[in-house]
């Protein structure tokens, strides 16, 4: 097990290059299994999960190869669609490879997928998009089996606009016979990327950004490249970064759009941030001010995934603050580590209230999820002192080497190997 060792108190400052999205190259990687050729997918980060989900494909056939930040991948081979149980509960996102895999073989088995413990994260909502499709399903225990002689497209109607039920019923129905449309779709920018992809090999999918996305099924998928957009939360993090430490800090391969609700929530806290283009600057000079509520829900809202980063900078502003989160009922589990450091929070259901404090001390944490391994981190850089993270293995499953990734900007940041010293 490894560590991540901070000395804090140093003003962020520099300029840095954002890695491509994860959530966007997962499912897109999934979707490769549709073309019997060869795909090559540029911008990809070299993430635990990406090499988790060659694994997979690997492991069902196909040949892989991750070189810099491109894969490439033969899908000629691939020639089963039961996917390990070992591999799969090593990553939720998993569960994107149900619809592509039935949508070719006919068949997938699948097992319930692991990942974060941030709280209940059901699969109904994939399950009924693909029985909607003509799928037949049969659970037994952790073991799911789905069946289908043939997919016909139809209207689907979401209960809740699930990210991960719009992109498995998008890449069954791309192969379905007929029209489908998905009524409360979900919107990010991800589902985007993976529209785009999807009619790079041949797909014919509108809509996607919008709540409602349409399916025309075609029978065949053709080679392609594409490359990932960037990645709005690890892009988000190094913001919030900057923010915390009163740095100065310039990110390049930034899409702004994809950053809306954080910038206007930064913004109105004292925060100055300026884009042009693919580039942002972020300044923080002095202390922050109160946000006075922030309520997390699905894109364009403010996203869940920063609601754990957030709660670090705001509790170093000056007065009251509350976060409302509406997604993942198990999102808080940050908030004790972080008043181990100073912080001055109170859970009260769903909502946590954050009173601001002057500065907050290094102390010994752990992450208990990907998101909340990231606000510690930053909790350290902006702390006095030595702060130890440990538990990181959940970090490295959403950000490049976060260790260098800040260095380049200045933070006094190492790995370690648990038990090591500090700096």
């Amino acid at each position: 097990m490894e560590k991540l060792v901070i000395e804090g108190g140093k003003p962020l400052s520099g300029t840095i290059r954002i890695q491509g999205a994860k959530n966007a190259a997962l499912p897109i990687l999934a979707a490769s299994v549709l073309t019997g050729g060869s795909v090559t997918v540029e911008n990809v980060p070299d993430l635990l999960d990406i090499r988790v989900m060659l694994d997979i494909l690997t492991a069902l056939g196909s040949k892989t190869e991750l070189s810099g930040h491109q894969v490439r991948l033969d899908m000629s081979g691939l020639n089963s669609s039961h996917i390990p149980e070992e591999l799969m509960k090593q990553m939720r996102s998993s569960i994107f490879l149900m619809g592509p895999l039935l949508a070719r073989f006919g068949s997938v088995t699948v097992y319930q997928p692991g990942g974060c413990a941030i709280g209940e994260r059901k699969i109904n909502l994939h399950l009924t998009g693909l029985e909607a499709l003509g799928a037949r399903i049969e659970e037994k225990g952790s073991t799911i089996v789905c069946r289908a002689d043939k997919l016909v497209g139809t209207d689907i109607v979401l209960d809740f606009p699930s990210v991960g039920a719009t992109e498995n019923i998008m890449m069954a129905a791309a192969a379905a016979e007929g029209r489908t449309t998905i009524h409360n779709a979900a919107r990010e920018p991800e589902i985007q990327d993976l529209q785009h992809f999807l009619n790079a090999m041949g797909a014919r999918i509108y809509g996607a950004g919008t709540n409602t996305i349409t399916v025309d099924g075609v029978r065949e998928f053709h080679p392609c490249r594409y490359r990932i957009i960037p990645d709005r939360i690890a892009a988000g993090t190094v913001i919030v970064a900057a923010a915390a430490t009163r740095g100065n800090v310039t990110l390049e391969n930034v899409n702004p759009q994809h950053l809306t609700s954080l910038v206007h929530v930064l913004r109105r806290a004292g925060v100055q941030i300026v884009s042009s283009g693919d580039i942002m600057n972020v300044q923080c000079h002095s202390r922050p001010k109160r946000v006075e509520r922030i309520v997390t829900s699905p894109y364009p809202s403010f996203p869940t995934d920063m609601q754990s980063l957030l709660m670090v900078f705001l509790s170093l502003t000056d007065g009251l603050s509350i976060i409302k989160e509406t997604v993942f009922e198990g999102r808080f589990k940050h908030v004790e580590e972080l008043s181990r450091m100073g912080a001055d929070i109170r859970v009260d259901l769903n909502a946590a209230l954050i009173k601001g404090v002057p500065r907050l001390y290094g102390a010994t944490v752990e992450a208990t999820d990907l998101r909340a391994g990231a606000a510690l981190v930053i909790a350290g850089l902006a702390a006095h002192g030595t702060t130890v993270v440990e538990q990181i293995h959940h970090i490295d499953r959403g950000y490049e080497r976060i260790e260098e990734m800040l260095a380049k900007l200045g933070a006094k940041i190492v790995r370690k190997a648990s038990g090591g010293g500090s700096i």
